[in-house]
């Protein structure tokens, strides 16, 4: 159902603190820790003496303290001591190889003899001093696959984001989806508009006459295994579209990294970084607010739609020009699932 020799976000650096942090990726239940020296190790969150979760004890001197009967585990999955026993003939429990990036601590969930560094995703905007970011975290009662429906079709932005970002030209205006590779790229671009209200409200942070017509481009890139990058912004009409010059446009990246938890669940980490104004805190955090807000009504629809599918299993789903972007990543995914599966 999902790909397992990926890297996938587990979780933000900032949340593995002293304590243990209990996750569960691609169905592996996993418990996060800082090891001796900092660095920040994974295993399965389960203790060999009686299968209690490992991420209910505590952190000492970076080796994991099991809190139903104090077992030792090393970063490494083997168990190190245990009060009052000889323990370590116990076999090893899973560990994960673990990276930490772009202030995210991403996972290897599959093989770990097949762990592939190349795998892991670049970008040009974290720890760049020329981007802001600002972004959260929601868990979602959704197939992973659904949400990368919803990120690959913003037609859906008319109706659930109406007071927001949504506008009847999306509606009016066709998209165009090809595959690129391993990717799947669906474009949209819109001339002589007026801005809906985020985006007036990015126009007002630029400088910008918020009253003034527009050329609007949203452009969805999906990649393996779920990642969903959206180039989104406006421009004063006539001066260039996506190709203006800086001082003529509002421009942003939408950051969606969907790790699937598990069949029917995910944990959506979400973000937006930008090119204007990045030294502006207050901007940031007003931007990331109102992402929130946009994203929370999101999850309400997925929610209820896969309540729905469950309810309907016979029912098959209709697929119009529209769905073009999340069909395509779906044959991506089920090509690759086949190539991992052979392999």
């Amino acid at each position: 159902m999902f790909l397992r020799n990926q890297w996938y976000v587990a979780c933000r650096a900032e949340e593995v603190t002293d304590k243990p942090l209990g996750r569960k990726v691609c169905n592996e239940s996993m418990v996060f820790f800082k090891g001796p020296t900092g660095a920040i190790a994974a295993v399965e969150d389960f203790c060999p003496h009686r299968g209690a979760p490992l991420s209910l004890g505590r952190v000492c001197e970076g080796q994991l303290v099991c809190g139903y009967h104090g077992l030792v585990m090393g970063c490494d999955g083997h168990t190190v001591s245990m009060p009052g026993h000889q323990v370590r003939g116990f076999e090893p429990v899973k560990s994960f190889p673990v990276i930490e990036r772009y202030g995210f601590v991403w996972v290897w969930p599959g093989d770990a003899d097949k762990v592939d560094q190349t795998k892991m995703p670049v970008f040009e905007w974290f720890e760049n001093p020329a981007w802001a970011y600002g972004g959260g975290l929601y868990h979602i009662g959704c197939d992973y696959r659904l949400m990368i429906d919803n990120l690959m079709d913003l037609s859906h932005e008319t109706y659930v984001h109406a007071t927001s970002i949504g506008q009847t030209e999306i509606d009016e205006t066709p998209s165009q989806t090809v595959t690129e590779g391993n990717a799947v790229v669906t474009r949209r671009l819109m001339e002589g508009i007026k801005a809906p209200p985020f985006w007036q409200m990015a126009m007002r942070a630029n400088d910008l006459p918020e009253d003034a017509l527009v050329d609007r481009w949203q452009i969805c890139r999906f990649s393996p295994p779920s990642h969903v990058m959206i180039e989104v912004g406006v421009a004063l009409s006539g001066k260039g579209g996506y190709h203006a010059e800086a001082k003529d446009k509002a421009y942003s990246v939408v950051v969606d990294f969907i790790t699937p938890e598990t069949n029917s669940s995910i944990h959506y980490f979400w973000g937006m970084v930008r090119q204007f104004k990045p030294q502006d805190s207050e901007l940031t955090a007003k931007i990331r607010d109102g992402q929130a807000k946009i994203f929370s009504e999101d999850l309400q629809m997925l929610e209820m739609q896969q309540k729905n599918i469950e309810a309907h299993p016979e029912r098959k789903l209709k697929i119009l020009s529209i769905d073009a972007g999340g069909v395509m990543s779906r044959r991506v995914i089920e090509r690759l699932l086949a190539e991992e599966r052979n392999t």
